[in-house]
């Protein structure tokens, strides 16, 4: 391992977990390295890759001494994030995926917010890319939230359970160093398991008192890398392992778990919901009667608010606990005529017609060409 020779107190760490990842490495390592805050440490974990990972990161780190070097054996997302969080000397901790880029003013301004609002961490605004068919990027903007209130005040999620439905993407922000290590804020250390930010995610909004959202969006995330876990169906239970982490760390801390326990069946269930998409066939019913079995066990403890679910996800959840089959019946058929439905669209009137004389009935494909006739 390699130690920055700096003296004076980085403002920001930034942790870039890096596991086969060389064809990306340089654009992000250039992309953290530009930033106009100059004074920042960066600190590369390689997760004991098989390419050429290590010798990109060790030739930059030649370059530029604010660059720690780890090196380890292959211990998943989690270890890494964790062994890079445990050494990181700055004020506040930030995190960039190492396929991904940030634009040049990300820290400064996040730094800026965070010293002048003192909180325990702020996060922004996001924006999505991918590479088009003809090699061109396209890039949109994400909102962290729809509340337009949210932005640019100091927050507290213990007054407000709905900020916890800010988008739970840890790399929009940074976090108060101190902040992290007071309440030993961990990621899940399960090798080879996805999901793992949740948890890391999920203990900054219990712990937090002062947070903030700033409404300009830096962080540019990459959505058409093969190897990343949002593209991964193959993993059938890190999600609820994930969540079952979680819930270990209320049942320790009661205080916690008293006020946030709701909000943490609500989060789950969409996480879940999540995942379930992402499944193959076959994988479908092991994963709802898990899912179905935690609810209702969570029910008999009176751990769900209704209040917080709208009425159609509550119908859901209900329905998942009660009828998980019919449930994952229900959803395939839904799946399936949705698919249906956009090739009948593509494909002309008549296909269109077709589409809804087999999934509507006679009667109201009549309906349908009504409206639309009159529409016209």
């Amino acid at each position: 391992m390699s130690v920055s020779s700096q003296s004076v107190r980085p403002a920001v760490s930034v942790v870039i977990p890096c596991y086969n990842v060389e064809a990306f490495l340089p654009e992000v390592l250039d992309s953290v390295l530009g930033q106009t805050l100059r004074n920042i440490e960066v600190i590369c974990v390689n997760d004991g890759s098989t390419d050429s990972t290590l010798d990109v990161i060790e030739e930059y780190a030649a370059r530029d001494e604010r660059i720690v070097v780890i090196d380890k054996p292959n211990g998943g997302y989690g270890h890494s994030m964790n062994r890079g969080m445990d050494i990181a000397k700055g004020e506040y901790i930030g995190i960039v995926e190492s396929d991904d880029f940030i634009l040049p003013t990300m820290y400064e301004k996040l730094y800026a917010a965070a010293r002048e609002n003192d909180v325990d961490f702020v996060r922004s605004d996001f924006t999505k890319f991918k590479t088009g068919e003809d090699g061109e990027r396209i890039f949109w903007e994400e909102k962290l939230t729809p509340h337009s209130e949210y932005y640019n005040t100091v927050l507290n999620p213990a007054d407000n359970l709905d900020v916890f439905n800010m988008q739970m993407l840890n790399w929009t922000g940074i976090y108060r160093t101190d902040f992290i290590r007071k309440h030993n804020i961990r990621h899940h250390e399960s090798p080879g398991a996805s999901y793992q930010d949740n948890g890391f995610w999920f203990q900054t909004f219990c712990w937090a008192k002062r947070i903030y959202a700033l409404p300009e969006a830096f962080y540019c995330y990459r959505q058409d890398n093969a190897a990343s876990s949002i593209n991964q169906n193959n993993k059938v239970f890190c999600m609820p392992d994930e969540y079952a982490w979680i819930r270990g760390f209320l049942a320790e801390n009661p205080a916690l778990e008293q006020r946030f326990i709701g909000i943490f069946h609500y989060k789950k269930m969409h996480n879940l919901n999540f995942s379930f998409s992402l499944l193959a066939p076959e994988f479908q019913m092991p994963f709802l009667e898990r899912y179905s079995k935690e609810y209702r066990e969570a029910e008999a403890r009176g751990e769900l608010d209704e209040s917080l679910f709208w009425p159609e996800e509550w119908a859901d959840l209900r329905m998942i606990m009660e009828d998980p089959e019919g449930y994952c019946n229900n959803y395939n058929y839904h799946v399936e005529k949705q698919a249906a439905y956009e090739k009948a669209q593509a494909a002309g009137a008549f296909d269109l017609l077709r589409f809804h004389m087999r999934y509507d009935g006679l009667l109201d494909t009549l309906k349908i060409i009504v409206r639309r006739v009159l529409k016209r």
